[in-house]
């Protein structure tokens, strides 16, 4: 089976493009980087350099594509709406047009949970449960525009599943992990409130065969949202001291007040802001809430209707981040 998957030279798009291979797909991986296009090249896995902003070019690459795996986007707490809105809204607008034109049998995005956040305290939600009025930022808000466009075109005839996968990690992973290891080389890792927070996180093994499922799940789950995690809610706290445990490290913790922390966030994204700074804040107000406010799902739908089961435990999970982490910095 002809299967495109986008952002294949990120996290989760190269998990999924190698696993695809593997199973025996004949995978079309695009993505940015080709200095990490080279290792899918090298893995035997048809690798093309594409501008998704690029509708011509996205049209061709989607001939003949039985499956359009979209992983791709524009992930951070920080930028301009006009950057979020072309990586997740425009380019997902291309994607559906070349899926509906070559007439793919299947198309699977990747959306977020995010959606479902609203600084406070959300505890198994489903995928029907309440939306807050107001998205957290300009990524949730782009992502959800994202969720529209795909249900526009599952209107119009095409098959298509919408996946929200929670706090992805794993080899390769470097953005969630690394972030911990950092400040804990500097000046230690906040612990807002104790730690106390209970979180969802998803090993991205998880989340590729999770996408699997959607290509061979039946016609009814069409049309349908689909929860992901790995269904083992873990404090804040306890999951830090156990990835550090399999580290063989000691973290070292600041314990900090929610409002005070909050404060020093709105601060300097409002300075970052004024003076139209580059890069992201140190921290801004939706990192702090995300690792403050106890946020699990219930993943019961996606268990049923897609047979998605986690086979990557959360510590085995760790164990395998950590054992990677080694090996990547050996010689650092």
């Amino acid at each position: 089976m002809k299967a495109l998957v986008t952002g294949a030279t990120g996290f989760l798009g190269m998990c999924l493009a190698r696993r695809l291979h593997q199973a025996g797909w004949d995978v079309t991986a695009v993505g940015r980087d080709k200095g990490r296009g080279a290792r899918l090249t090298a893995a035997g896995i048809r690798f093309l350099p594409l501008d998704l902003g690029d509708q011509d070019a996205v049209l061709r690459a989607g001939e003949q594509q039985q499956a359009v795996f979209h992983c791709a986007g524009l992930s951070t707490v920080w930028g301009t709406y006009a950057d979020f809105h072309a990586g997740n809204v425009t380019a997902t607008e291309h994607l559906l047009e070349a899926a509906q034109r070559h007439g793919a049998q299947r198309f699977v995005f990747v959306s977020t949970p995010s959606v479902y956040f609203d600084y406070t305290d959300r505890l198994e939600v489903g995928e029907d449960s309440k939306l807050p009025a107001r998205f957290a930022n300009d990524y949730v808000r782009t992502k959800y525009m994202a969720e529209v466009r795909v249900r526009e075109a599952m209107d119009g005839g095409l098959s298509a599943i919408i996946l929200r996968p929670r706090a992805l990690f794993g080899p390769g992973d470097r953005a969630l992990f690394p972030r911990l290891m950092r400040a804990n080389r500097e000046r230690g890792i906040p612990l807002i409130d104790g730690g106390r927070a209970l979180l969802d996180l998803t090993y991205v093994d998880n989340v590729a065969e999770a996408l699997i499922c959607c290509a061979s799940a039946p016609e009814s789950a069409c049309g349908q949202v689909y929860n992901i995690s790995n269904g083992e809610p873990i404090r804040f706290i306890d999951a830090v001291n156990r990835l550090f445990a399999e580290m063989g490290e000691t973290p070292r913790f600041r314990r900090v007040p929610y409002r005070a922390v909050m404060g020093m966030a709105a601060g300097m994204e409002a300075v970052y802001r004024l003076f139209k700074l580059n890069g992201e804040p140190p921290i801004t107000r939706y990192s702090v809430g995300v690792v403050s406010r106890s946020q699990t799902l219930d993943i019961r739908k996606a268990r049923e209707q897609l047979g998605y089961e986690p086979q990557v435990s959360l510590q085995e999970g760790f164990a395998r981040f950590a054992a990677w982490w080694k090996k990547e910095h050996a010689s650092h």
